[in-house]
């Protein structure tokens, strides 16, 4: 990839390093993408399965995702691009608050995986900015305020896209078969602009 023409201050801001790959690298490549009219762009990022060692597994997730994550929506946002231009974080599921260990799996200091409650962000592209949807209790275990099931996370997101996802269903043995599931979901208004 020849980032040539790329500032040294923008180099900078992603933490991106020519000849180098990597998140940073990806974040940038993601923007340039965006520029030149690509509609859909995944940056992944593997690693997060900390079975083991949780605290600096996601410090050095963190030193990874961070500063690139931050620097493409500013970047996005300084070069006008951001309101049209949803950018999602997040993964398939979170973390137990409590640690996981086990003698026979050769686990320690680990967090299993944890569907019920999770954290993913959200900018532009219709997102409305700055605010927090969602809490769960002391522990982190269980959502006590404003959940968002996958299902209406997706409708909100194809809403978003200008796409109604009601429109895209199939019948198949008495059902309506759409993205969203079979059973009603609806675009989250509180986190839309």
């Amino acid at each position: 990839m020849d980032f040539s023409q790329e500032s040294q201050a923008t180099l900078d801001l992603y933490g991106a390093k020519p000849g180098q790959s990597g998140y940073a690298t990806n974040c940038l490549l993601a923007r340039r993408l965006a520029e030149r009219g690509t509609r859909f762009i995944q940056v992944y990022q593997g690693g997060w399965d900390a079975h083991n060692n949780v605290e600096g597994n996601i410090k050095n997730q963190a030193k990874a995702i961070d500063q690139a994550s931050a620097a493409l929506v500013q970047d996005l946002k300084q070069r006008g691009m951001l309101e049209d231009t949803l950018v999602i974080w997040g993964g398939e599921f979170g973390r137990t608050p409590m640690v996981e260990a086990s003698a026979a799996l050769n686990r320690s200091g680990g967090r299993d995986h944890h569907p019920q409650a999770f954290t993913m962000w959200m900018a532009g592209g219709g997102i409305k900015p700055g605010i927090t949807l969602g809490q769960t209790d002391e522990l982190g275990f269980h959502v006590t305020e404003d959940p968002v099931h996958v299902h209406d996370l997706q409708a909100t997101i194809l809403q978003l896209m200008g796409i109604d996802h009601t429109q895209l269903s199939f019948r198949f043995q008495g059902l309506d078969f759409r993205l969203t599931g079979v059973e009603q979901h609806h675009a989250v208004k509180k986190l839309m602009a």
